[in-house]
């Protein structure tokens, strides 16, 4: 397994009303979920992230540690913090669950503007439609 530095450079959204650790751990979330990230991959030091973004040092090794809880992430000694060769795997389940609640977002919405069930179901079976067209 090669030890790559991968391309994620981390960007935070101060007015995004989610805690900069938690946007640190969806962009990894989201980078593995695409394979932009992969088993092995190496994430860029503590050092690194504070010098690209403006953040204090112990959020970005909270958002390394709920990586590692996740088992997105694992800690090497002396090494860095790498991609797990099971990360696709959990990261697909963690993406569902991601989009899941997107759906639900959503739906909510929908259903605020008026629109019924048959409405919706009209509008998923024609964006489906579409999106088979495209592809």
């Amino acid at each position: 397994m090669s030890e790559r530095h991968p391309s994620i450079q981390f960007r935070l959204d101060p007015r995004s009303g989610v805690a900069p650790y938690r946007q640190l751990v969806e962009q990894v979330r989201l980078a593995v979920a695409s394979g932009q990230l992969r088993g092995g991959d190496q994430l860029p030091s503590v050092r690194e992230v504070v010098s690209q973004i403006t953040i204090n040092p112990n959020t970005v090794h909270r958002a390394y540690r709920e990586l590692e809880h996740e088992g997105l992430a694992e800690g090497r000694p002396g090494l860095g913090t790498f991609i797990t060769p099971r990360a696709g795997i959990v990261a697909g389940a963690v993406g569902r669950d991601i989009l899941i609640d997107s759906l639900r977002d959503w739906m909510a919405r929908a259903r605020a503007a008026g629109l019924d069930d048959v409405e919706i179901l009209e509008l998923l079976g024609r964006f489906l439609n579409l999106q088979r067209v495209v592809s």
